[in-house]
């Protein structure tokens, strides 16, 4: 679904949760004709079980997109062997193999990006413009970031991937 020249796409679970409460309310009100008294305010929590997520998925696609020109500008090219500790808060941008996606039915997909010098984790706390799939070559912009806030290995913060053709 397109909003706005922003592409929204609701999670499996969001979509999972509707379904499951539309079906729990159907079922209710045919065993139960006390409930559908309480129709009135039942049918837009529904509603907003649905469009919530929606909302929110927009909302961030959007601020995506609009920081995604800003890292375009200032992201350097690296390799991934060359990403550090130092380089925490620095934007950069590199380009390799997907290995492994996660967590992809959740709209907070994670890969791991592989190039000739060695593999990395890259963290996108949003849906990204287009599937991206094991195997596919990309580009990545974003941001080094630990991975657990204060400690941890560094990882990168992806404002935008996208696949290339090599």
């Amino acid at each position: 679904m397109k909003i706005a020249n922003v592409e929204v796409k609701p999670s499996v679970i969001s979509i999972a949760v509707f379904v499951v409460f539309t079906l729990l309310l159907l079922i209710t009100s045919v065993y139960n004709p006390d409930v559908r008294s309480q129709l009135i305010w039942l049918i837009p929590c529904l509603f907003m079980l649905l469009v919530i997520p929606i909302v929110l998925n927009y909302m961030s696609r959007s601020q995506y997109t609009e920081l995604t020109p800003q890292y375009e500008a200032e992201a350097k090219t690296v390799r991934v062997k060359l990403v550090n500790e130092n380089m925490v808060g620095k934007p950069v941008r590199i380009e390799g193999v997907v290995e492994r996606v996660y967590f992809q039915f959740l709209n907070r997909p994670q890969y791991l990006v592989a190039d000739r010098s060695g593999a990395i984790s890259v963290k996108m706390f949003t849906s990204p413009e287009e599937d991206v799939k094991v195997n596919d070559v990309v580009e990545v912009l974003g941001q080094v970031i630990r991975r657990y806030i204060v400690t941890g290995d560094p990882v990168i913060n992806c404002v935008s991937i996208r696949k290339i053709k090599k």
